[in-house]
């Protein structure tokens, strides 16, 4: 008999692998093209003249607060003007992308138990490891294939290096998240230290802009997204710098491959500590809340930074829209027509209500999660009831988003010092609907929950790219209203509308009792 190769079966696995993604991944594919290829319109509307242009570079060369949050801008051509603007964030929704594509399919696959059966056939030892880098490589080349064609117009060498740059910004990552599935247990905590490294990498990157104007601090060549930004799309640029790419994917790769052909299948090198001889979880909410704890305690954290760093922007936004009324209007669309800075604020609390129905996803889905892998049997074949078990899991899921919230306006007072209370207020205000949103995914979680998951994505990303992309577009206003975040008062400065807010708060009560009573009657995915 023939030995296997250590790739036998590679191509299978990958086709099952692109197979299972035909929905997620191609939904954040389509939302980081979008968000790049809608910047040179809104730009060119915006900064329309070569003096306008100019006093932007000023602006950004002096202003440490948004090199910080944005980055340094090398040039005032309209591809530059792109690359500056959505560049770091395009290089993170990549990066993300690929840990959460390469872990699926290595310690996801491991910890429900479908590797092992898969390994007993005609599978080569480090086939399902290839396979997840192949779809997670597949998935970056498609984002740098739309960059590069979509942007070819502004420059067909600038259009290419920032494609090359996201692809390979993904790619880092999808290495980085295939070392760390070798050495966890869990898929969650490989997905949560991963995202660590990310976070670390963004934070890496704003010391060092905030301390120089042109990227060339240490701590901006220290991170990855760093390295995307010195790259320097359509401002003279540094091919050089894909070899630090190439050389960062290929060393971890490495590493990947070296730790998987040392341990057992399903096994890690950090193996999870066994708990205490008798439980100490007294109810299926202590258990929900000891799952979903990190990830709450995670995304509280990046809350709260966040309202700190766009706190400190505020003393800053009005120098730097200037005179340019584009700008102004699109701030003014976005959080209302009361004054540039509460504008401002408002639009900025807008925006991390929108990233707190991602959050709000993720923990409603973690029942999904908990069905589908097994787990939730044991648990419901004791005294506990599925509205019990469900209840849990959705306290943190709609608490925690209130949670979250609050803490952005603490970061804010931290970070901005003035009108705290109205700050409180409109924070507040976003979350019904964020709650909304939430109950979208336990309708569908309840009705459909082989389909729950990418259509709950699909619904928050929608809400996302309506409000973050159609200010931007002076998208009509039946645009606007497909999204619940589009009916909410515009605070602080605006007028409180008790209305639409008792309106989206009944709505999103009577979404989830709905998923509520269909998971009552359906059978339980086994």
């Amino acid at each position: 008999m023939t030995p296997l190769s250590g790739l036998t079966g590679t191509g299978t696995l990958l086709r099952f692998a692109l197979r299972r993604d035909r929905v997620t991944t191609p939904v954040w594919i389509a939302v980081n093209a979008l968000m790049v290829l809608s910047m040179p319109g809104t730009l060119r509307t915006l900064y329309g003249t070569h003096a306008e242009r100019a006093d932007l570079l000023r602006q950004v060369r002096t202003n440490a607060a948004f090199r910080a949050l944005i980055g340094p801008l090398h040039d005032t051509s309209l591809g530059a003007l792109t690359a500056w603007r959505v560049g770091v964030y395009a290089g993170l929704l990549a990066a993300a992308t690929s840990l959460l594509v390469v872990v699926r399919h290595t310690r996801d696959e491991e910890e429900s138990g479908r590797a092992e059966l898969v390994a007993s056939g005609a599978v080569g030892r480090r086939a399902a490891l290839t396979a997840a880098l192949l779809a997670a490589a597949v998935a970056n080349g498609v984002v740098a294939l739309l960059v590069t064609a979509g942007l070819a117009g502004q420059g067909a060498a600038g259009a290419l290096s920032f494609g090359l740059g996201l692809a390979a910004t993904g790619m880092v990552f999808a290495t980085t998240a295939a070392i760390v599935a070798q050495l966890t247990e869990s898929a969650r905590l490989a997905r949560g230290l991963t995202a660590a490294v990310l976070g670390a990498a963004f934070v890496l990157r704003a010391a060092g802009d905030s301390a120089t104007a042109d990227g060339g601090s240490v701590w901006t060549w220290l991170s990855p997204l760093g390295w995307l930004e010195n790259l320097r799309p359509f401002a003279a640029e540094r091919w050089w710098v894909l070899l630090l790419f190439a050389a960062a994917v290929l060393g971890q790769g490495l590493a990947a491959y070296a730790l998987a052909a040392r341990r057992d299948l399903g096994m890690s090198f950090f193996p999870a500590r066994p708990g205490p001889a008798t439980g100490r979880l007294g109810s299926a909410a202590a258990l929900a809340w000891r799952l979903q704890r990190g990830v709450v305690l995670g995304w509280s954290l990046g809350f709260f930074l966040a309202g700190v760093v766009y706190g400190g922007l505020t003393e800053g936004a009005a120098d730097l829209v200037g005179d340019n009324k584009n700008a102004r209007q699109i701030f003014e669309r976005m959080g209302g027509q009361s004054g540039l800075t509460d504008a401002f604020l408002a639009s900025m609390v807008g925006m991390l209500g929108l990233i707190a129905a991602l959050y709000v996803v993720t923990s409603v889905l973690r029942l999904n999660a908990e069905e589908t892998s097994g787990r939730a049997e044991p648990l419901l074949a004791a005294p506990v009831s599925r509205l019990r078990w469900a209840a849990g899991h959705l306290t943190i899921a709609f608490v925690g988003a209130a949670l979250i919230m609050l803490l952005a306006a603490a970061g804010f007072a931290v970070g901005y010092g003035k009108e705290v209370g109205p700050i409180i207020g409109a924070c507040l205000v976003q979350l019904p609907a964020v709650w909304v949103v939430g109950g979208v995914a336990v309708l569908l979680y309840g009705v459909a929950p082989r389909f729950c998951a990418p259509a709950s994505w699909g619904v928050a990303v929608a809400a996302l790219l309506i409000g973050w992309v159609g200010p931007a577009l002076n998208a009509p206003r039946p645009v606007l209203d497909l999204s619940p975040f589009g009916h909410l008062p515009k605070l602080p400065g605006g007028g409180m509308e008790w209305g639409p807010v008792a309106t989206l708060t009944g709505l999103a009560v009577v979404l989830a009792g709905a998923g509520l009573a269909g998971l009552r009657r359906r059978d339980m995915i086994g």
